[in-house]
């Protein structure tokens, strides 16, 4: 029985450990070519190590997969555009894109630097847009037949989505990815290239020290990776521009909502300011609470 993504090539960023890492072993297991992407660094971005990506890449041959190693950095346009060529020259073409390296540099507002908030957003928002760039280029200069022709598997978060204390820059670059997400789902549609997101809480090298992560046993990346094999295979359809969320053994769907509001008269003239306050409730009031 061949897998769900047999004889596809993807590219995993930030795969050298955690969620990437667990996100490329199963990809592997379901018979995709891996190119295997992390350029080593710490969990704030300094340094740099190729043994990471070459373990993860060493594993994946030992189970009797393909896989190449990509140690380049997705922050800039000439590593984004290497990752794809290491593609193409191992194996051919590409397929999947699962963008999801990452650092952190938390710290609250008021004490982040300049260096801290570009840093964050370089390698989360700019290295997605850059390689899901890179990526779609590749997948329309390939062409094929009729059917989906490519996959983007973006990695937003809840802290982008409903903010979060210490992490200006990181849900910044996180929310970001998903109004990228959003559009690129709009715009490549026409060139059959589904373009998701995933939103996943698990206990890693990232989160392990965090205070919402402290005594957790059940939110590993094993139970992220089967969310963005969904996304990644056929059995995705032509669902595009979607968050699905994970957390543990939950699985859910974010979508930002708009209440039903209230209209004005157009013979009363424009809202005031005090109007909007004496209608507050009426305005901002969500169905169901």
């Amino acid at each position: 029985m061949s897998g769900l993504l047999e004889g596809k090539v993807a590219i995993v960023t930030g795969a050298g450990g955690g969620i990437g890492r667990a996100e490329a072993l199963l990809f592997a297991r379901e018979g995709a070519l891996l190119v295997v992407n992390d350029v080593g660094g710490t969990r704030g971005g300094d340094g740099q190590s190729q043994a990471v990506a070459d373990a993860v890449v060493e594993e994946i041959r030992k189970a009797g997969g393909k896989a190449v190693a990509s140690h380049d950095s997705v922050a800039t346009a000439d590593g984004a555009a290497a990752l794809i060529k290491a593609a193409v020259d191992a194996f051919g073409r590409v397929d999947v894109l699962v963008n999801n390296a990452g650092i952190l540099r938390d710290k609250s507002f008021l004490k982040m630097d300049e260096a801290m908030f570009d840093g964050v957003v370089d390698v989360h928002l700019k290295g997605t847009f850059l390689c899901s760039q890179a990526f779609a280029k590749q997948v329309i200069a390939q062409g094929g037949a009729s059917g989906t022709s490519g996959r983007i598997v973006n990695t937003t978060s809840v802290s982008g989505l409903l903010g979060n204390f210490g992490q200006a820059n990181y849900a910044a670059a996180k929310a970001g990815i998903y109004g990228l997400t959003r559009t690129c789902a709009i715009e490549l549609q026409k060139h059959r290239i589904t373009v998701n997101a995933l939103a996943p809480i698990a206990k890693t090298r990232m989160t392990e020290d965090l205070p919402m992560m402290q005594g957790v046993a059940n939110m590993t990346p094993e139970h992220i990776a089967p969310a963005a094999l969904f996304l990644g295979s056929d059995l995705c359809g032509d669902r595009s521009g979607l968050v699905l969320a994970v957390a543990g053994s939950r699985m859910y769907a974010y979508r930002v909502m708009e209440s039903p509001g209230r209209f004005k008269d157009a013979d009363d003239g424009l809202w005031t300011a005090q109007e909007i306050q004496d209608n507050w409730d009426a305005i901002a009031k969500f169905p169901g609470t």
